[in-house]
């Protein structure tokens, strides 16, 4: 023991005045090895449910997005409005929408989670709205893995004022940035599934065209 009580310093760690750092291997820190590779996140885990990536946890007004190019999370605005993400949202991976982003989800939960958490997510509904002159879908969800939503199978399992608060948030999240978003309304479980099979398949397309151009 050195004076003071610190440890000798051994081989590969540095002794600073008040801290042992640890030299790590150098492929441990690398850009490389911190890039979260999507192409390996399935859009479905198993028939019936979908994987959300979330991008923004719960009582945000942070909006975070999955950046292509840097392939990590950023920073995209912080909502103008007086409002916060009532419940964790994402998107579904290797999903393509009308709109040319991934397919968008919502996960209602009680505790919220963390950018670039992925959520086994079973559908519910959809809300359907127009963003930007451009249609959009927002996928509602429950974790498979709460038993606290076990019973929730569909939109009627969901109390109407808390689908009508989740509405409100998206009519009006953007007002203050001058852009108008639209309220078409919900639909039920039943019409869920197929958009997501064919936002799959558009997303499969994107990706053969992608690599036949590389």
């Amino acid at each position: 023991m050195l004076h003071g009580g610190w440890s000798k310093p051994t081989p590969g760690v540095t002794c600073g005045k008040k801290y042992l750092i640890a030299r790590l291997p150098q492929s441990a820190v690398s850009l490389k090895n911190s890039v979260m590779d999507l192409s390996r996140i399935p859009a479905q885990p198993k028939p019936g449910l979908i994987n959300v990536l979330i991008e923004i946890p719960a009582g945000s007004k942070n909006k975070y997005e999955f950046d292509k190019d840097l392939q990590a999370f950023a920073l995209d605005r912080v909502l103008y409005a007086s409002v916060q993400y009532p419940y964790d949202y994402g998107f579904v991976p290797n999903t393509l929408a009308d709109d040319g982003d991934p397919l968008d989800g919502m996960v209602l939960m009680d505790q919220p989670t963390f950018p670039g958490c992925v959520i086994a997510a079973r559908p519910i509904g959809m809300l359907e709205m127009i963003d930007g002159g451009d249609r959009d879908e927002k996928i509602l969800c429950v974790p498979d893995k709460d038993p606290r939503y076990t019973h929730v199978k569909s939109l009627q399992d969901i109390a109407p004022h808390r689908l009508e608060e989740i509405a409100e948030f998206f009519r009006t999240y953007k007002n203050l940035e001058k852009k108008v978003t639209e309220i078409l309304g919900w639909k039920d479980v039943g019409h869920v599934m197929p958009l997501v099979e064919k936002c799959i398949q558009a997303g499969s397309e994107k990706g053969r065209d992608s690599d036949a151009e590389s």
